[in-house]
């Protein structure tokens, strides 16, 4: 694909992924749900224990698109899985296949590390993204609903943890 190309995120980028994540919350309308700054990015992507990865998307560059994505494991395949937690191209850039690249990169990645599925959300009403991901070959897990523990839920729940004597 000219012009563009794929790195893995460094340290120093930790200011630029805000910005992403922060245009992709506005786009999902959840700008108010975004806490996360460059401190905490760089201690949970590049501290002693990375929880994710990031891979960034350059036009001529410059940071158009990013993923974010961790590996989960399945019991029943008994194999770990990425989860992707974010993709995103911005908005001018969309329609060029950056999307398409960064979605079959971290497939690519999911199959070199002998991952058994690859998976990730996508809002109900977002039908461009739910669109593209069917017509690769996405299936919908209908039958499952996501749950959360979140804030003074989490903690609350958290409390109710006994060590046993």
């Amino acid at each position: 694909m000219p012009d563009f190309s794929l790195r893995f995120a460094e340290p120093n980028d930790c200011g630029l992924i805000l910005g992403l994540i922060r245009e992709l919350a506005e786009y999902e309308k959840l700008a108010h749900e975004v806490v996360a700054s460059e401190e905490t990015l760089r201690e949970t992507l590049f501290g002693e224990r990375p929880a994710a990865e990031v891979v960034i998307g350059e036009h001529r560059g410059a940071a158009v698109a990013y993923a974010i994505f961790f590996h989960n494991f399945s019991t029943f395949t008994g194999r770990p899985g990425i989860y992707l937690e974010d993709i995103y191209v911005k908005p001018a850039m969309r329609g060029r296949g950056y999307g398409k690249c960064l979605l079959t990169y971290v497939a690519k990645l999911a199959v070199a590390r002998k991952c058994a599925r690859m998976e990730w959300s996508v809002l109900d009403w977002n039908a461009p993204s739910i669109e593209f991901y069917q017509s690769l070959g996405a299936v919908a897990m209908d039958e499952w609903t996501a749950q959360r523990l979140a804030g003074k839920t989490l903690d609350s729940v958290a409390a109710m943890f006994q060590e046993s004597p």
